[in-house]
């Protein structure tokens, strides 16, 4: 079965969100009201509602970094994360862990890197050769 994954979080400004979800990371806007809008995440459903984003803390060790808890994102194809990178550079974006390997020469070997929206909201997001090694352990 293949489903898509909706994920609703706080965003302080519509404007400022409609700009980085759409401007910066390249995602088509859905429907909208005048406190909340839809963005087609990567083939996902984002709504963005206008309110406190969650408290997040760099807690979640991960290797030899911690990461920023709780956060959302997305696995790519290694092409297709390896050209958001380039976007995300070409727009002068502040990486809270840098594009980086990890795990490599293992099973789940993966490319990362973490970023945050303009409202404090963690985002990660995974290249991955085949995602056959999504799941390997």
């Amino acid at each position: 079965m293949q489903s898509l994954f909706h994920l609703a979080i706080h965003v302080l400004d519509l404007d400022r969100a409609r700009h980085f979800y759409g401007e910066v990371l390249g995602c088509l806007e859905g429907r909208s009201t005048h406190t909340w809008v839809d963005f087609n995440f990567f083939g996902h459903q984002l709504s963005l509602h206008l309110g406190q984003p969650f408290v997040t803390t760099n807690t979640g060790k991960v290797g030899e970094h911690l990461v920023p808890m709780p956060h959302f994102g997305l696995v790519l194809p290694l092409d297709h994360w390896q050209t958001l990178v380039q976007r995300l550079k070409d727009k002068n974006m502040n990486f809270v862990l840098e594009p980086h390997c990890r795990f490599k020469g293992q099973a789940g070997e993966q490319w990362t890197m973490f970023f945050l929206d303009p409202f404090g909201n963690p985002i990660e997001v995974k290249g991955f050769a085949s995602f056959d090694g999504v799941y390997e352990h």
